[in-house]
This record gives C-alpha cells, sequence and structure tokens, in this order.
C-alpha cells in the first residue's frame, strides 16, 4: 500500500482532472445499479400487471439512461487516460533523470541493457497500473457499490446470505496477488537480462560475424528466451488459477441465492419482479469483483515494476554536491594531485600520486594497461571521487565546487569517440549555445571542412547512431571540433589517435595541435611515438608514478619508459616508417 501511495502521489498535479474523472465514474456506475433496479418495476408493472402507461416509459427512460452513460463513459475514459499517460510520461522523465545523476561508477556495473530495461519495459508495466487498471478498479469499486445498494435494498437478508462468500473471494485475490508479484519481479528481471543480451549482440554484430559466433548467439539468445519463458509461464499459471476459484465461489452464491430466494417467491414472501431484480444486481456485481481479482493481478505486476523503477529514483549517487559547493568560474588551468588513492571495490588502482601540473603545460601519461592512466584522469571532472587524497584545480579542491561548474572548464577526445544519432551541427554545439561563425573556426581547425562538404545535407546531415556514417579518423576530427566549439582551459586527450591509420592519424595529430594550443593537456596514449613533443612525460606502473620527464630524458635513463619505446619500436618498426611517409608527403 505504501508502494501504491506514493506512486499515486504522481497523480497530485493533475488532481482536477481526475476529480472530473472519478464525477463521471460515479456516474456511470449509478446507471449500473439503476440498469439492476429497473428490472422490478419491468417484471411486475409490464409483464405481470400489464400497465400499458409503463410499457411506453420504462423503454424511453432506458434509451436516456443509456445515452447519458455513454456520454459519461466517454468523458471518464479519456480524463483518466490522460491523467495516466500524464503520470506515466512524469515517472520516465523522473526516472530517466535519476540516471543521469549517477556516477560512472554505477554504469561500469551496470548492464546498459538492465537500465533500459528500467525506463521502458518497467514504466510501460507501471503505465498499464496508473492508466488502465486504476481506471478499471475505480470504475469496478464504484459499480460495486451501486449494485451492493440495490442488493441490500430489495432483499437484505438474501445479501447477508450472498455476502457470505466474499470472504474467500477475497482471500483468493490476496493470496494469488502476492504469488503474481513475485513471478512479476523474476519475470521483469529476466526481461532486463534478455534487453542486455540484445543491446550487447546487436552492439557487437562485427566481433560475432568475424568469428562465426551466429550459432552460439543464437543458443544463448534461446536459452535466455526459454528462461524467460518459463518465467512469464509461471505467471499465467497463477492467473490461470485465480479464474475457476472465483467462478466455483460465484457458482456457490447462486446456488444459494436460488434455492433461498426461490423458496421466498414460491411462499409469497416476494414476488418474481423483486427476486429478479436482487439476482440481477447480484449477477452483475459479480462480474466487476470478478474484474477485481483480474486488475489486483495486473496491480501487483505493476507493484513489482514499480518497486524496481524506485530504487533507481532513490538511489544516491555516490559523486555528491557538497551544499556549500562553490561556482569554479573560468580557471586558469593548474592541476594538482596531492596524495591520491583510489580503489575500485577492495583493490587499489592508483596509491599516493602526487603530481602537479602547470597552467598551459601538455602533460603525456603513459604505462602499460592496467596501471590506471584513464582512472587518474576520470578523477578531475570528478567520473569518480578520490579514495584518499584530493584533487586541486587553480588550488581548490574539485570537492568544495560545483560540478557543473568544474566540467564546463574541461574538454574530452577519447579513443572510442561518442557522437549521437544527430546533426554534426549539434554534436558540434553539443550542450552549448549555437554560434555558427564558432563552428564554422572550430570545423576549420578541426581540418573537417571536406567532411561537411562532402554530406548532401551540410551541417545539419544526420551522422547516424555513434557517427556510423563517418569514418575513424572523421568521427575523431568531429569529435575535435566539439572540443574546440567548447573552448575549455582543460583538455583530455584519452588514446585519441590510437585506432587510426597512418593517414587519418595525421589529419587528426594537425587537429590536435591546434586544439591543444593554449591549454592544460593531458594526453594518454599507449603508443609512445605519438607524445615525444610533449613538455612532460609520466610513467604510471602498478598505480604509482615511477618517472617523469620529456622524451630524450626518459630515454636516457635505464627505467620502464625506455623499454616500452624499445618494445613499441621493434614490434612497429614499419608503422613509424609509414608514418614518416605520410608525414614527409603531407
Amino acid at each position: 500500500m505504501v508502494l501504491y501511495l506514493r506512486l499515486l502521489s504522481f497523480v497530485k498535479p493533475y488532481w482536477t482532472k481526475l476529480v472530473l474523472a472519478m464525477i463521471f465514474m460515479s456516474l456511470v456506475s449509478a446507471s449500473n445499479g439503476l440498469t439492476a433496479f429497473i428490472v422490478k418495476p419491468v417484471l411486475d408493472k409490464i409483464f405481470f400487471e400489464k400497465n400499458e402507461s409503463m410499457l411506453l416509459i420504462v423503454p424511453i427512460g432506458i434509451v436516456v439512461l443509456y445515452v447519458a452513460k455513454g456520454i459519461c463513459d466517454y468523458f471518464q475514459s479519456y480524463l483518466m487516460g490522460y491523467v495516466g499517460q500524464k503520470v506515466v510520461t512524469d515517472i520516465r522523465n523522473v526516472v530517466f533523470r535519476a540516471l543521469q545523476r549517477q556516477p560512472l561508477s554505477f554504469f561500469d556495473k551496470t548492464p546498459t541493457g538492465t537500465s533500459i530495461s528500467r525506463v521502458v519495459n518497467d514504466v510501460n508495466l507501471i503505465q498499464n497500473t496508473v492508466s488502465d487498471t486504476l481506471t478499471a478498479v475505480l470504475k469496478d469499486f464504484l459499480t460495486i457499490l451501486a449494485l451492493v445498494f440495490v442488493v441490500f435494498y430489495r432483499d437484505w437478508k438474501l445479501a447477508i446470505i450472498s455476502f457470505l462468500i466474499l470472504p474467500f473471494a477475497a482471500y483468493s485475490i490476496v493470496k494469488f496477488g502476492r504469488r503474481l508479484r513475485r513471478a512479476s519481479v523474476k519475470a521483469q528481471k529476466s526481461v532486463a537480462r534478455l534487453t542486455s543480451f540484445l543491446h550487447e549482440n546487436i552492439t557487437g554484430q562485427r566481433i560475432v560475424k568475424a568469428f562465426c559466433m551466429e550459432p552460439y548467439e543464437e543458443k544463448r539468445f534461446e536459452e535466455e528466451n526459454n528462461n524467460l519463458f518459463q518465467t512469464v509461464m509461471k505467471r499465467y499459471r497463477i492467473r490461470a488459477l485465480s479464474s475457476p476459484i472465483m467462478e466455483v465461489l460465484g457458482g456457490i452464491a447462486v446456488a444459494i441465492i436460488i434455492w433461498y430466494g426461490g423458496s421466498k417467491v414460491i411462499s409469497g414472501e416476494s414476488t418474481p419482479g423483486n427476486f429478479f431484480s436482487f439476482t440481477a444486481a447480484l449477477l452483475m456485481l459479480y462480474e466487476p469483483i470478478k474484474r477485481l481479482n483480474k486488475e489486483n493481478h495486473n496491480i501487483q505486476q505493476g507493484l513489482a515494476a514499480t518497486q524496481r523503477v524506485f530504487e533507481i529514483i532513490d538511489r544516491e549517487p555516490e559523486i555528491k554536491e557538497k551544499e556549500n559547493a562553490i561556482e569554479l568560474g573560468k580557471v586558469e588551468g593548474e592541476i594538482e594531485f596531492v596524495n591520491v588513492s583510489f580503489k575500485y571495490d577492495e583493490r587499489y588502482v592508483l596509491k599516493n600520486v602526487n603530481l602537479k601540473i602547470r597552467k598551459g603545460e601538455v602533460v603525456a601519461i603513459v604505462g602499460e594497461s592496467g596501471v590506471g592512466k584513464t582512472t587518474l584522469v576520470n578523477l578531475i571532472p570528478r567520473f569518480y571521487d578520490v579514495t584518499e587524497g584530493s584533487v586541486k584545480i587553480d588550488g581548490i579542491d574539485v570537492r568544495n565546487v560545483k560540478i557543473r561548474s568544474l566540467r564546463e572548464n574541461i574538454a574530452i577526445v577519447t579513443q572510442d569517440t561518442i557522437l549521437f544519432n544527430d546533426s554534426i551541427l549539434n554534436n558540434i554545439t553539443f550542450g552549448q549555445e549555437i554560434d555558427l561563425e564558432k563552428v564554422k573556426m572550430a570545423i576549420s581547425m578541426a581540418y573537417a571542412e571536406e567532411i561537411v562538404d562532402k554530406l548532401p545535407d551540410g551541417l545539419h546531415s544526420s551522422i547516424g547512431e555513434k557517427g556510423v556514417k563517418l569514418s575513424g579518423g572523421e568521427k575523431q576530427r568531429i569529435a575535435i571540433a566539439r572540443a574546440i566549439y567548447k573552448n575549455a582551459p582543460i583538455l583530455i586527450l584519452d588514446e585519441a589517435t590510437s585506432s587510426l591509420d597512418s593517414a587519418s592519424e595525421l589529419k587528426v595529430q594537425k587537429a590536435l595541435e591546434n586544439l591543444i594550443r593554449g591549454r592544460t593537456t593531458i594526453i594518454i596514449a599507449h603508443r609512445l611515438s605519438t607524445i615525444m613533443g610533449a613538455d612532460r612525460i609520466v610513467v604510471l606502473d602498478k598505480g604509482q608514478i615511477v618517472q617523469e620527464g620529456d622524451h630524450q630524458k626518459l630515454l636516457k635513463e635505464d627505467g620502464p619508459y625506455r623499454r616500452l619505446f624499445e618494445l613499441q619500436y621493434r614490434r612497429g618498426k614499419r608503422k613509424i616508417i609509414a608514418f614518416d611517409k605520410a608525414l614527409k608527403n603531407a
């Protein structure tokens, strides 16, 4: 009930429409009671007493009754549909906003398909609970009240006898509802796993096909799909069993009524019209009670989804902004790591890192895979928070400033270029006011004019999901144009050229030179040939800084940088020669 009341709290902004809908719903329910009520005068006055005036009045009254009922039914359906859809829209917005507040660690641990399933599948189940089910429950409840009034008005003794069966029906509704809710939670988790699998498979089709793994993936999908089938069938078994039980209870009630009510008519204590009016009301009452049982199943299914959705809404992000956080403003760009340590779960990735980067300095961070290079730079924009120590920008701890003002001072270009299924213009100006002159300048500095010129709609051309319509080098140059347009004083380049061919790398390197100019820049690179011109190179090993200096200084030392350079030179000699040729041709 607490969960459902919280769900209904989303209805509050639309209470006027809800009240109107309930008024119309009450009129519809009253008309149902009135339909059962007029059975007595129809039978007694027309068929038994043969009253001709009533033969004219009653049919006209029935037509008027059903026209009024139809009008009220339309308005209550429309208004409840409006309220339900608005509530679900609001919930979906709240869930999405809650996801946006979560730090990167949440997305590292949560499969993408699971998050998608929460926003799409679970909210769709809530939609049914809030709109269709809520309407049906209120309508049936009010109808039951109207018909109960008719039943007790006609014969209160017979009504009491009939309702002795209700406790058994109520027990069945509650019992089956609890079982169904548990089954629904399992089904929704199974749907989330299936969604995760689909997302992984579709985005990884290149690898699936390259390794001829289609049969293996088909088998995995069939297993997940079959698990979902088994879980859903358990839910169907519960729903299928509850309906016959209600039918049996209803049959017992009807048998008692016919026996007891028929004996009263035979003895002259009641009229046939009174008995049939009572029976009509009771039979009409059976349907909404039966529907309530069915709607309870939908409610339990929706509440299971609501529980999962509220888990996201209520989740407190680990990266929080202090109440007294300050606006950072435009920074100079000095960065300092002071005794920084960081761990994932219980494993330290960085340990006691001390590093100061001066304004406008270009610093490269190198080391073998897994030594903590990307983790280190992710601490600057507070994608993660330090476990120990502090990260400072212009002498201010990043935890003491407003997150938005911090990240507005940082631009990032990564190896896995993130572009959106939108126009080039919107990808470049992402999150910024559109200034066409600045856009053209950014495109020019990123050497991306040829990309824009060859597309049919120029700047307004859609580049597809993840920029699929562009090559790797073209995507990188658009990402660089985006960083140039942002004009942030701090720049992070995370393997920005590692996946490119020599020709594309040359164009991207030229664009990067324009981007780096005048900015404090941190470059993460595996390929040492791309960072030889850095002001300073920092070598990480096992989460600690083991060497610092420029390229020439580090080559003279007998340390990990020299070993890395010699190893890459031997393995990549041919590629370096190809790069030199491309450089000369340029």
